[in-house]
Parts: structure tokens; sequence; C-alpha cells
């Protein structure tokens, strides 16, 4: 793997020189845009809007409109706007990780040690996980500041990458039912919510989409046509909920018999 951040991390006196690793793969299947008419390969290129011509890459600058007109930025201008946390990620603070709605989480990310700082590695991932907490802190990449935790997984810090608050989106503009539920209704769907619990185990689900998709894709390469099967939805004629549950338990202790 290639390290996509180099720095340090650190809290109270000590640092930690880290190098960064994506913790995620894509399971997508990669596909190309494709000319219908003989299967080219679409291709997009940067062009100026006046001249109509292709510019190189290293002609490209980035510039942010400030009152009619373009400031532009380089590498350095960037740096400057935060050059304690290009580098560097300060653990400000401590919190349990169950206070922290799953609504901020973004990526994960693998920190390794360098060679010069596996005690102090190994000391916070043990103290992590001693006291049940995890840090939070920030720092910039890819000229964005980025809020996340640091926690203990396993042998290895692991860091979340977090969304800040404003990059949260209220629900004032949603239309939210304001029914509220039996308690019998309640108790049932609970039942119910109980008799489907199962420790969580990741390598039950799958991406079973891909899988399927590449069938037909290896299919379709031999000429073979395959059969569609449109769902259909059926939906409960009944508008009782106490029946409709009552169902839907008596369906799954058929299923566990």
């Amino acid at each position: 793997m290639k390290a996509i951040w180099t720095g340090s991390i650190g809290f109270g006196l000590v640092n930690i020189p880290i190098k960064m690793y994506s913790a995620i793969q894509s399971s997508s299947l990669d596909f190309d845009m494709l000319d219908k008419k003989d299967l080219s390969n679409i291709r997009f290129k940067r062009v100026n809007e006046k001249t109509n011509k292709e510019v190189l890459w290293e002609n490209i600058v980035k510039g942010y409109m400030l009152d009619g007109k373009y400031v532009v930025l380089d590498d350095k201008d960037f740096a400057k706007a935060a050059p304690e946390k290009s580098e560097h990620i300060e653990i400000t603070q401590f919190v349990d990780e169950n206070e922290i709605d799953s609504i901020y989480f973004e990526t994960p990310y693998y920190l390794q040690p360098e060679k010069s700082g596996t005690r102090a590695y190994a000391l916070l991932k043990e103290a992590l996980k001693k006291s049940g907490k995890v840090g939070l802190g920030s720092f910039v990449m890819r000229q964005r500041e980025h809020f996340c935790i640091i926690r203990a997984k396993d042998d290895i810090l692991l860091l979340n990458r977090l969304r800040f608050q404003h990059e949260i989106r209220t629900t004032e503009e949603l239309n939210l039912p304001t029914a509220k539920s039996k308690p019998e209704e309640v108790k049932m769907a609970v039942t119910l919510i109980e008799q489907l619990t199962k420790p969580f185990n990741p390598t039950n689900f799958k991406d079973e989409y891909n899988d399927r998709l590449l069938k037909i894709i290896k299919s379709k390469a031999k000429g073979k046509s395959v059969p569609f099967k449109p769902l259909k939805v059926v939906h409960s004629t009944s508008q009782d909920l106490m029946e409709q549950l009552q169902a839907s338990l008596s369906t799954k202790k058929k299923k566990a018999s």
C-alpha cells in the first residue's frame, strides 16, 4: 500500500510520527464510457472555455472568485492556511466513542508508526484500549481540513474522518410523521426486533449486486441472454398494524421451525 499522508500525532507532549493508509477499497466494477457507434473510449479533456484548446496539467492553477475577480493560489498559500495541521494531528480531547452519532462518520484510515515512534504508538494504543476512549483532532489533507477520531482497533490505531457539524443537513424541510404508535403495537414491534436480533458479523453481508452483474457480463460476452424478472413489491392488504406484526412474527416462527 502507498501512504496517502505522512505526519505525526500529538497528545500532551508525546509525538508519534506516522504514515496514513486507506483502510478501504472499492468493490464496484470498473466501467468505461464508450461511443455507442464504434465502442471507442470517451476521453474528457481540460479545455479553455475561451479558446476551446486543451490545457496541460502543468498550466492549470486554482483560483477563488472574490468580488468578481479570480485570486490565484499556489501550494504555499494552501500550506500557510494551517501549517500546524498539514503534517500534524493534535489530539485536543478524549471522549467515549458511543457519544459520536454515526451520521458524523466518513472514511477510515490505518495509522502505521515510523520506526522512531513505535513505543509511543504502542503506548497510545494500549491507553485507548484500557480507557475505552477515542481521541478527537483535526488535520489538513489535499487542501482541506478534516475533523477526526483516533481509536484502537485490534493491534492498530485507526483514524476515522468525521463530518463537521455544519455539513450535517437539518430535517426542517422534511415532511415527518406526527402520528404516535399504540403501546401494544410498540410492544409487538419490539418482539419482532428481538426475534430478528443476531450478533453483528460483517462477513454475512456481501456485494451480491456486483457478483450478479459480473455473471450478466460474462453471459453477454458468450452471446447468451439473461432472464429478467422484475421485483414486484406486494403491499399488505390489511391496514391494521397489529395484524401485520402478528403475521410477521408467525412467518418468523415458521422459518425457525
